[in-house]
């Protein structure tokens, strides 16, 4: 008798479709509420650069505030980051901020709040957290006044794959094989 395997071989596929507007531009946040993030004690510290546009005005007298977090409900938010005594957000350049909250996973949305004259218009933003990969959200364009407006990628599958990608459609399909061994004696 020789013993012979059998494979039992199962293919499945997922498919995730993604619009590149929703996920490639900054957008205005839907049902964003600063007044619902968590009121954690502070454990975390994140570095934030935020850049300024070479579009943008010499300076700002505009109020910018940022919130950020990871797809679990963990948010940080940095209220009135400008100071125009400090030069702050001047014209292509890059400002470094300190910011503590509650620990994330993963950060995957970042929405900015600017209040004020100047139009100010940033560059990109990018956020350091330990224990993750930085994270760089490009805007290059004016946020609008007093509303939320930037990027979430947290219900995207892969970020980072689907801001390389370019694409007017993304499709994401994820293949995977199971195989299943068994002896048989003959």
């Amino acid at each position: 008798m020789v013993p012979t395997r059998l494979f039992t071989l199962l293919v499945f596929s997922i498919s995730l479709s993604v619009t590149e507007s929703k996920l490639l531009e900054p957008h205005a946040a839907e049902s964003f509420n600063v007044s619902l993030i968590q009121k954690l004690r502070t454990s975390c510290s994140y570095t934030v650069i935020i850049s300024t546009s070479c579009s943008s005005s010499r300076y700002t007298r505009d109020q910018i505030s940022v919130a950020f977090g990871d797809a679990y409900g963990n948010q940080i938010y940095a209220p009135r980051l400008d100071d125009p005594s400090t030069k702050t957000f001047e014209q292509c350049s890059s400002d470094t901020f300190e910011i503590n909250g509650p620990c994330t996973y993963q950060i995957c949305y970042v929405y900015l709040y600017r209040s004020g004259p100047d139009g100010w218009i940033p560059e990109s933003v990018k956020i350091f957290s330990h224990g993750s990969k930085a994270v760089t959200f490009p805007y290059n364009t004016l946020v609008p006044e007093s509303i939320w407006y930037g990027f979430n990628y947290c219900n995207s599958g892969s970020g980072s794959s689907v801001l390389a990608t370019g694409l007017g459609r993304v499709v994401l399909v994820l293949t995977g094989f199971i195989v299943v061994g068994s002896t048989l004696l003959l």
